[in-house]
């Protein structure tokens, strides 16, 4: 169970490290543009703000999941401990 704590918590600082490139490289305007504006397509082709706002989009919900996970194994591994 340690073990996969520590593998989940590697991967959340991943994410975490992603979701700061994101913002230094393109900006915060473009990396954490909402997706509730009107957007047009050339020729049904998404663009890099589209992709932009959706990559930005899942990373969080997994982000957000992951860091659920990651506490629920937590509060189990200290629940489940020896006294």
């Amino acid at each position: 169970m340690q073990t996969l704590y520590v593998i989940l918590i590697g991967l959340g600082v991943v994410i975490a490290l992603v979701f700061s490139a994101l913002v230094f490289i393109t900006g915060k305007g473009d990396a954490m543009s909402g997706g509730g504006s009107v957007r047009t397509t050339f020729k049904g082709k998404a663009s890099f703000d589209d992709f932009m706002s959706r990559l930005t989009l899942y990373l969080g919900i997994g982000f957000m999941g992951l860091m659920l996970i990651i506490d629920v194994i937590g509060h189990h591994a200290v629940n489940s401990a020896p006294k």
